[in-house]
């Protein structure tokens, strides 16, 4: 059995399905670039016969990438395979992803059918796709709802026809881990010629278990895992890419596995489909999540400044985050107070250390967010208070047909300082004239914009994150302006950097 697993992404299909997520053609070929970039073997990039958009899409993926194969989706439908072999046309390796429900529900059900219409159906569908490319997958839709003899037949009778990979998708979410991993071992044993095919995963989350289902289908011999950055998908999405392949890396020891995905570009990427879909990352998601290597309980803290193994199964360098984070909260001991303490620059005594630390407790008990500045005013030094940059004035103007252009004033330490700018946007133009103004070299990672209400008149709340010197800070504001609410962010972000003397 071979120790490779291959990556299947499916974000610009089966994760594009969320609604209010869908991309234009450029924003695919973006994430396209980016899946070639970190190392995914297959994409999956639409469902050609779906809509005029979606075979454009295909299309132009197949002209911009180089290395991945390229994927389209079709039903066991002549007309459908036809469509797909000609958006493939420009792919230097393309695959014809083909298939039909096999579950009791999807052949009486959905189909109005039988087994063996079914059975039948596929065969034709695998024979005619294979006219096109040689490279055909078959998928046997619901199969985690199928009675296993009945899916051994449908799989040995594709694999027969040519189907060099063969898709056991849990389209439902509805399996156990143990039942799942029983299925592929089931089929493994009992399928004549199942070494002439790839066996796949592709597992949906509504009862969250589509990362535990792939891996339990990998461990009985799968090698072909069907994911998507952040688990984004249909209903409650799909199998994490992240998950999977950190699990895989993680976990070599045990399962002697191993992915080509270059994992330190995970975050980068994790953090693109976010921002072109408009989909935030849940701050606790695992890799990825914005709290995933964050601690704020002070005997994690400890344990990890002592040593960071003590609290981190991964080191967060591996998927391209900078660093852990030590959250300061009133859960924090003294060991962070003291860290962040030497990061601003001050060494103090033993008792002066437990004296701010009574203080720090009691100021973290009746404010949730613990600045630097608030902990220079702890010792004693209320410099970085003065110097604290606050939003005076802003206005812009916008429309269509105009140029955005942003009048800035800034108070800094009590001097009033203006700029102007024009930008891509009003939000754009209003940060290029702070930067204007405060001359650091920051890069913003992330910029996510949320309603607190419904309705027009909405609250919006902006979160911001930036980069400086290899170092990540986060900003939040809030108003019933955006453009307001994000220069409050940025200026949050920025009062967070270390001092300049």
């Amino acid at each position: 059995m071979s120790d490779r697993l291959f990556i299947f992404d499916t974000t610009l299909r089966d994760g594009e399905q969320v609604p209010g997520c869908q991309l234009n053609t450029v924003e695919k070929i973006e994430v396209a670039k980016a899946l070639q970039d970190l190392g995914v073997d297959i994409i999956e990039a639409g469902f050609p016969v779906s809509s005029p958009g979606d075979f454009e899409s295909v299309v132009e993926i197949s002209k911009a990438v180089t290395w991945p194969t390229i994927c389209a989706l079709t039903r066991a439908v002549k007309k459908d395979i036809d469509v797909a072999a000609e958006s493939l046309k420009y792919a230097k390796k393309g695959r014809i992803h083909t298939g039909i429900g096999t579950s009791y529900y999807h052949i009486h059900h959905k189909l109005n059918s039988t087994p063996e219409v079914i059975m039948e159906r596929a065969v034709e569908a695998v024979k005619y796709a294979k006219q096109y490319v040689e490279d055909v997958e078959f998928y046997a839709e619901d199969a985690g709802r199928t009675d296993n003899e009945f899916l051994a037949k449908v799989v040995e009778a594709v694999i027969k026809a040519g189907a060099t990979t063969v898709n056991i998708p849990d389209t439902t979410g509805y399996c156990l881990p143990t039942e799942f991993g029983e299925k592929i071992k089931f089929l493994m044993e009992n399928v004549n010629g199942i070494h002439k095919a790839v066996i796949s995963t592709h597992c949906h989350n509504d009862l969250g278990m589509a990362t535990a289902n792939t891996v339990a289908g990998i461990m009985n011999g799968a090698r072909q895992a069907e994911v998507t950055i952040n688990g984004i998908g249909e209903r409650a999405g799909n199998t994490s890419l992240e998950e999977v392949v950190m699990i895989m890396k993680s976990r070599y020891q045990v399962l002697g596995i191993e992915t080509g995905v270059n994992t330190k570009n995970i975050y980068q990427t994790s953090r693109l489909v976010s921002t072109l879909m408009n989909m935030p990352v849940q701050p606790n998601k695992a890799i990825v999540g914005r709290n995933a290597f964050a601690h704020s309980s002070g005997i994690h803290q400890d344990g990890v400044l002592k040593n960071r193994e003590n609290y981190e199964i991964m080191d967060p360098t591996e998927v391209g985050i900078n660093e852990s984070a030590i959250l300061l909260t009133a859960r924090s001991g003294r060991a962070a107070l003291k860290h962040r303490l030497e990061l601003m620059g001050f060494e103090l005594s033993k008792e002066k250390l437990d004296e701010v630390y009574e203080k720090f407790l009691k100021l973290a008990d009746n404010k949730k967010d613990i600045r630097d500045d608030d902990i220079a005013l702890l010792v004693g030094d209320a410099t970085q208070q003065e110097r604290r940059i606050k939003l005076d004035f802003l206005q812009v103007l916008t429309g269509k047909k105009l140029e955005p252009v942003a009048i800035v004033r800034l108070d800094i330490a009590g001097e009033k300082f203006d700029a102007t700018s024009s930008g891509n946007g009003p939000v754009d133009a209003a940060i290029k004239a702070v930067k204007q103004i405060i001359h650091r070299q920051v890069t913003i990672e992330e910029f996510l914009v949320q309603a607190i209400t419904r309705g027009s008149d909405d609250i919006g709340k902006v979160h911001m994150q930036i980069e400086y010197n290899d170092s990540i800070f986060h900003g939040f504001g809030a108003h019933t302006d955006i453009v307001t609410a994000s220069v409050e962010a940025y200026l949050d972000a920025v009062n967070k950097l270390p001092v300049q003397v």
